[in-house]
């Protein structure tokens, strides 16, 4: 079932176009992992599917509706942004009753065992936490309200290892739980790797790559070979996305299916052949790369 989809979205600021003709689909009960250069359009795009802007043209429904303008499907829709928002002068419990009066799907039982597993203290101000506190505040007051649709924007910022993965498995299990489909901006892509079961890459206001990330994964591969004898005829059978050579040994990117690349490097009879894992970053660095993006500053 599809809970988020998009058709043909574009949005701009004054003249400046920041998303062009943007279309895709999150299934319900899935984590989306949203990739892309600095100013691609990331956070426009995540408060749009939040209905916090509105698109210029285009659809945008969550759960078939849409979401712009319609405060009852906003009760099921939760975004944390970069930096969370919080009344400076309310503490924690204050915090909470404020959402409890907002969200009809508040869950005072579930607020109460995330203070026992989170440690904070419900009478502290939230402004007068660190960075990181105050991020585990925001999620522990959103989880709280129960939400189809989760929404995130680089939501790991700030949290130490130990608390991060405590709310990835918070996460994880309302996903299982309660199917709620989870959307994610991020600039650590181990952590998108690792919690993420589709990735879209956005670039200068549209997509140049979206995909299951084991389909992903399975179309571009990183080969070590060595011939007997140089032959370019080989690199003309594959699609190469990136090579390099270190000393006789060639190091290349290639997309395609393993099968069909393993029969045609193997009718060269290598020297040396090794398939070698690919991580998401890599994939990320290449396909930018692909795009004319500079590589160093892709990643901060």
């Amino acid at each position: 079932m599809v809970m988020i989809k998009l058709t043909n979205v574009s949005k701009q600021f004054d003249k400046e176009m920041v998303l062009d003709n943007v279309s895709f689909e999150v299934n319900k009960g899935s984590i989306y992992g949203l990739l892309g250069s600095n100013g691609a359009g990331k956070t426009t795009l995540l408060k749009m599917i939040a209905g916090i802007l509105k698109q210029n043209h285009g659809e945008i429904t969550i759960n078939t509706h849409p979401i712009y303008e319609n405060p009852a499907l906003k009760q099921t829709v939760m975004f944390i942004p970069d930096l969370p928002f919080t009344f400076p002068q309310y503490t924690v419990k204050q915090m909470a009753e404020f959402y409890a009066n907002v969200y009809d799907t508040w869950d005072q039982e579930r607020f109460h065992k995330l203070h026992d597993l989170l440690g904070l203290d419900v009478n502290r101000k939230v402004a007068r936490f660190s960075k990181g506190m105050q991020r585990q505040v925001a999620f522990w007051l959103t989880l709280c309200t129960m939400p189809d649709v989760l929404i995130l924007d680089e939501p790991f910022d700030g949290l130490d290892a130990v608390v991060r993965q405590k709310i990835k498995n918070l996460i994880i299990q309302d996903v299982a739980d309660r199917e709620m489909t989870v959307m994610i901006s991020s600039h650590n892509l181990r952590e998108i790797e690792d919690i993420c079961d589709h990735i879209g890459i956005l670039h200068h206001g549209s997509f140049i790559l979206e995909k299951d990330l084991d389909d992903l994964k399975s179309d571009i591969h990183k080969i070590q070979i060595a011939l007997k004898t140089e032959s370019d005829e080989l690199f003309d059978q594959l699609e190469i996305v990136h090579q390099e050579k270190r000393g006789s040994v060639h190091l290349l990117i290639v997309r395609g299916g393993r099968e069909d690349i393993d029969q045609i490097i193997k009718s060269f009879n290598p020297v040396v052949y090794d398939l070698l894992p690919l991580t998401l970053e890599e994939i990320f660095v290449y396909e930018m790369g692909g795009v004319g993006y500079a590589i160093e500053n892709i990643l901060v």
